[in-house]
């Protein structure tokens, strides 16, 4: 019986973070605008909160590889915001691992939130949105 993997709790070294902050961003925002873009078209994204989403902007920040990730969401689809500068309409904030345990379903966005280990900002209706969005999600099982 093969046993269940998790992801490691763990903090990319701080030079990471202060080189990671001087390269370009843009690849970030158009990797993520595509991954969501294709859980979309799958319809692993409920079709009604995404129309919840239209017009609004998100702001995804990695801390400890200085990476940002700003997009938004138009005519259903999401689209990358190259060299954002305003205030976004949510903000989430965490480590790399605390994403990928938030990807991989090892945690609940509650309990990193209540941990202070996943920092949520801006519109409080538009993250209850997402935060259900992001639980309505049923991921296939990958080996």
């Amino acid at each position: 019986m093969r046993q269940a993997r998790s992801v490691p709790r763990f903090k990319l070294p701080a030079l990471l973070a202060r080189v990671g902050r001087h390269l370009p961003q843009w690849p970030h925002a158009a990797a993520l605008s595509l991954a969501l873009n294709a859980a979309a078209a799958t319809r692993l994204l409920p079709r009604d909160s995404l129309d919840q989403l239209e017009g609004r902007t998100f702001l995804i920040v990695v801390t400890d590889a200085g990476s940002r990730a700003a997009f938004t969401c138009a005519h259903g689809r999401f689209k990358p915001l190259f060299n954002f500068r305003g205030a976004p309409d949510l903000t989430c904030t965490a480590t790399l691992s605390v994403f990928l345990r938030l990807l991989a379903r090892e945690e609940d966005p509650d309990t990193l939130f209540f941990n202070r280990e996943l920092s949520i900002e801006g519109d409080t209706e538009l993250g209850l949105i997402v935060k259900n969005m992001l639980d309505a999600v049923e991921l296939p099982k990958l080996a």
